[in-house]
Parts: C-alpha cells; sequence; structure tokens
C-alpha cells in the first residue's frame, strides 16, 4: 500500500479533518490509544498540550495508507503496516490515533502518532522518515504478493498524473477533475516543440498562457484560475523557458483574463454553460444515488454493530455465568476447574472477536463492491463531459485559427500522429539493430578470451626481480637447498 507521510501541527484542525463527513462516506474511529480520552479530537489536542512544554512545533507525525484499487484488504494488514510504521520510525508506544475512511468505493486509513516522549519532554526525531515509509511500503507489496506500482519500484516511471492536495483543491475551483486537468497540461507538453503549438495545444484544452506574477510561465483556465507550468509538467523553469522563451514576452495574467472575458466568454459562454448544465444534471441524479446508498450502508452496519454488541453481551453473561461462586468456587479452585473454565471463556472470547471482525469485514467489502459499480459510472459521466468541453475548446481555437489564415489544428495532429508513430517504428528497428551488433560483438569477444586463457600459462611468471622465476620453482628451488632463505618482502611473496 502507499504510504505518505508528514510532521505537523494542528491539531483540532486535524481532528476535524479525520472526522470529515462531507467528503467521505463512512468514518470509523478504529483505535485512540495513550491519550485520557476517547475523543479523535481531544486525543490530538492532548498532545498538543503537551508538546507547549517543548519547542517542539510540529509535534504530530500523520500518515495516511492507501491500499490498491483492485484488492481486498482486512484490518489485520493495516494494522501490520502500522506496527512495522512504528518500529522503523521509533514511535513504539507512542500515543496514537487511528481512523478509517471510505470514499469513492475505496478504504484507506490515518494513523497519527504524537512524537512527544512524556518521560523526558522532548520529541522523538524522525530522520528520513520518507525512505523508511518507502521501505515499509514495498515490503507489504512482496509480503500480501499485490502489484507494485511502478513509480514505487522506481521513481523515474511514477504516474506523473499523481496530484497533491493543492492541486486537487486548485481543479476544484475551476470545475475539472485534478488527474483530467494535470494530464490536460501535460499532454499538451508533450505534443508541441515551441511556444505557439503549446498554446495552441493549451487552448483545445480550455486553458491559455500567460506569465505569471512569481512562477514564470502559467496556464490560465477559463474560470479565471492560474496553474504554474513548471510545477504541473515537472520540470524546471529553465526546461521549460528553454521550449518556450522568456515569460516577459507572453501576456499577463490581467490581460489573459480580459482576453478571456472580451474575445472568448461571449462566444464560447452559451455552449459550455449548456454542456455544465447538462453535466450538473447527470451529477446530481448520481450524487441522490450516491446519498440513498449511503445511508443505506450505514443503517446496515449500524444494525450489524448492534446485533454483534447484543450477542456479545449474552455470551460474555453466560460465560461469567460458568464460575460459581462462594464454597463450589472455592472447591473448583482447589481442584483446578475454574482455572478450566477460565481458559475456555478466554478462548471463546477470542473466538467471538474474530467472528465479529469476519462478519463486519464481509458487510464492508460487499458494499465497497456497490459502491464501485456506482463509482465506476460516475467516473465515466466525468469523462463524457469532460471531452464535451475539451471538444468545445478544440473547435474554438480551430475557428481563430482559420481566421487568421493558418492550418487547423486537426490536420496538424494527424501528421504529428504519423510522424511520431514513423519515429517509433525508426526507433524500434534501431534498437534491433543493435541489439544483434552487441550480441555479435560479445560473442567475438568472447571467444577471443577463451582462446587466450587456453593459450596463456596457468601460473604467471615474474619478468622482474631476481632470476627471473616463478614463485612455485622459487619454493621448489628453497626446498630442495638450491637457493638461500628469503629474507624481508620475499617472505611476503
Amino acid at each position: 500500500m502507499i504510504l505518505k507521510g508528514s510532521q505537523r501541527g494542528g491539531a483540532k484542525q486535524l481532528g476535524l479533518h479525520l472526522l470529515k463527513t462531507v467528503e467521505n462516506e463512512h468514518v470509523e474511529v478504529h483505535d485512540v490509544r495513550g491519550f485520557m480520552t476517547d475523543d479523535v479530537v481531544g486525543a490530538l489536542r492532548e498532545a498538543e498540550a503537551i508538546s507547549k512544554g517543548t519547542r517542539c512545533r510540529q509535534f504530530l507525525f500523520s500518515v495516511s495508507l492507501n491500499p490498491p484499487e483492485t484488492e481486498s484488504v482486512r484490518i489485520e494488514a493495516f494494522e501490520q503496516a502500522i506496527a512495522a510504521i512504528e518500529e522503523n520510525n521509533g514511535l513504539t508506544d507512542q500515543p496514537r490515533v487511528i481512523v478509517f475512511h471510505e470514499k469513492e468505493g475505496r478504504r484507506h486509513c490515518h494513523a497519527v502518532w504524537s512524537r512527544i516522549d512524556a518521560e523526558t519532554m522532548t520529541a522523538k526525531p524522525l530522520p528520513f522518515f520518507k525512505n523508511k515509509l518507502m521501505d515499509v511500503s514495498k515490503q507489504l507489496y512482496l509480503e500480501h504478493g499485490w502489484q507494485m506500482p511502478r513509480g514505487l519500484a522506481d521513481n523515474k516511471n511514477r504516474d506523473p498524473r499523481n496530484f497533491t492536495l493543492a492541486e486537487w483543491q486548485q481543479a476544484k475551483r475551476v470545475g475539472q477533475h485534478a488527474g483530467n486537468l494535470k494530464a490536460d497540461i501535460q499532454e499538451a507538453w508533450a505534443i508541441s516543440d515551441s511556444r505557439n503549438s503549446f498554446s495552441h495545444a493549451l487552448e483545445e484544452r480550455g486553458l491559455f498562457l500567460a506569465r505569471g506574477d512569481r512562477r514564470g510561465h502559467v496556464a490560465v483556465a477559463y474560470a479565471g484560475e492560474v496553474i504554474s507550468i513548471p510545477r504541473t509538467i515537472g520540470k524546471t523553469s529553465k526546461d521549460v523557458t528553454t521550449r518556450l522563451g522568456k515569460p516577459q514576452e507572453l501576456k499577463t495574467v490581467a490581460e489573459t483574463r480580459q482576453r478571456i472575458a472580451k474575445d472568448i466568454a461571449p462566444k464560447l459562454g452559451s455552449y459550455i454553460t449548456k454542456a455544465r448544465a447538462d453535466a450538473n444534471a447527470e451529477k446530481s441524479a448520481l450524487q441522490k444515488r450516491r446519498e440513498e446508498m449511503q445511508a443505506q450502508q450505514q443503517a446496515e452496519r449500524a444494525r450489524l454493530d448492534a446485533g454483534q454488541k447484543t450477542r456479545a453481551e449474552q455470551e460474555a453473561a453466560a460465560r461469567s455465568a460458568r464460575l460459581r461462586k462462594g464454597l463450589r468456587g472455592l472447591l473448583d479452585r482447589v481442584t483446578g476447574k475454574r482455572a478450566a473454565l477460565a481458559k475456555q471463556n478466554e478462548i471463546e472470547a477470542i473466538w467471538s472477536l474474530y467472528r465479529d471482525r469476519e462478519q463486519r469485514h464481509a458487510l464492508v467489502e460487499a458494499q465497497l463492491k456497490d459502491r464501485q459499480s456506482l463509482q465506476a459510472e460516475i467516473v465515466a459521466a466525468r469523462n463524457r463531459h469532460a471531452e464535451v468541453l475539451r471538444s468545445l475548446h478544440h473547435d474554438r481555437t480551430n475557428n481563430r485559427l482559420v481566421m487568421r489564415g493558418l492550418e487547423p489544428s486537426t490536420k496538424k495532429a494527424e501528421r504529428a500522429k504519423v510522424t511520431a508513430h514513423s519515429l517509433k517504428q525508426s526507433f524500434d528497428e534501431t534498437q534491433k539493430k543493435m541489439s544483434v551488433e552487441r550480441v555479435k560483438t560479445a560473442q567475438v569477444r568472447l571467444e577471443a578470451l577463451r582462446k587466450d586463457q587456453q593459450q596463456s600459462p596457468s601460473v604467471r611468471v615474474r619478468h622482474t626481480g631476481r632470476d627471473a622465476i616463478s614463485p612455485q620453482d622459487r619454493l621448489k628451488r628453497l626446498r630442495e637447498g638450491q637457493t638461500r632463505k628469503p629474507r624481508g618482502p620475499e617472505l611476503n611473496r
């Protein structure tokens, strides 16, 4: 599973985020350890109060555990991962909070530790915690037999569409999905080789190239949101400037917004408004289905929890009734019967705990499958409406190019696609030829090495020093008394 950790403060803000039910459909407090209270916000505020006796400002260590989308992960696997994180980072027995979230048909976990050691009133150091989390993540993938992401096995192969929380919030303000927005900018960068081609590719996707106030090259969305290009495509500002030129040659963000408002918005506004209205209507219907499913699943879990609680109380009372009191209880202690009954009660209690966990896991897994089916419909609708908006922006760009007497970008894209295909074929053929030549060269070198080994003597003869003979012959002469004994450095030969 993917592990992401950070040192932070803000106890109340983090506690409210962990209990937020607006974005999370189900929130379950799994464990609160080492605090005076069982409330999440109260526990984190308690850690903040203890940190006041130290100079530590980032007194919390927060880790999110995200399992693979296609795997059904049990609670024991999360607990195993959390135990490994504690051991590797020196947080064993530190106060902690564990909360489970379910969102969009996926289940993930948040674990928060207090870094403050109450006995020494010092903060636990966390050197290289990101590398340690990555090692734990790789170990979990290997132990459970999950398909390891290529980006985790090699950082060079990581998914470039992964987005941060800031990028997600920015995309929400624009009205798009963060992954689609980032993929649009990266795709425009990949198919362009100059400033003009990149600008046209951005405009086909509803974005406009501009000069930022502090970030150099930026993209301005149709709604006026500013997005940093180097950060989005994962390139340095120097690389972006090499291809796009100096940002001082571009229009400012304010001028670009004015251009959108004057020239583009009146022409495209009605179409985009209608497309977004259709998207919102379908989104509202899917949202209603999601809320109904969420309420139904919460009711099912509540009934299961109430039934398990009632059954646990009844079973506990039945186990307690087996232990007799008074003189009979004393006789049971003397004969050892009470110890056997206590052992039996302990085994039954543990078995009951595992049984209840198994029932809850089966229910949660069935509900997640239903939610994943609905999420597939939501994603399909989101992609469909995003494609409609992208097509509108594409048509608007082509019209502007035609009005200027230029060639539409559709034909350019087709030629670029054919060129890329031919380049790929030539590259593959070159790689095959190079592989064949390397194999032939390696075979020739191997044959030459074998011949050289067959012709050369097994013992290399020294051609310097006394008598210019081999060490074996010198040792033989020494044993036969034909030469004097070696002195000094000759003893080490």
